[in-house]
């Protein structure tokens, strides 16, 4: 089972670990990326995401497409759109896999993937300027 979703929603956490609930899996891994205040000396007040949307849901397909075959696993992965205040969830990654070793992995796997192909940016509102970041360098 996958599920991939982009939302202008506030991320609901149950419903999305609900999914990945199932006899055949012992391990289930999740990664929650919030919008945090201090990135090294820069002050973040909020933060913007927008993305080509057609696209990231194909690369986050494929994506958990691949994960589901490499590792036998669930997967779900959801990314905010919009504009997030500071500690709101921006990513939920949900992997589960018959053992904890493979759900680490392919949930590491996932964000890292995530933040290299999917095209969706981010603007960064800082105390000091506005910064653009984007699917190959923003931090989470």
């Amino acid at each position: 089972m996958k599920y991939v979703a982009l939302t202008e929603e506030k991320i609901e956490i149950e419903p999305l670990f609900a999914k990945l609930i199932d006899p055949k899996y012992g391990a289930i891994n999740t990664f929650t990326g919030t919008i945090r205040e201090w990135t090294g000396e820069i002050h973040t007040e909020k933060i913007r995401y927008t993305s080509y949307k057609e696209m990231a849901l194909k690369e986050m397909d494929r994506l958990a497409t691949a994960v589901e075959k490499e590792y036998d696993a669930s997967v779900v992965v959801v990314h905010r759109l919009g504009e997030l205040e500071l500690s709101d969830i921006a990513v939920f990654i949900g992997v589960a896999t018959a053992h904890r070793a493979e759900s680490y992995e392919a949930s590491r796997m996932i964000i890292e993937e995530l933040k290299k192909r999917v095209p969706i940016w981010k603007e960064e509102f800082d105390t000091d300027k506005i910064r653009w970041g984007g699917s190959s360098n923003h931090e989470n």
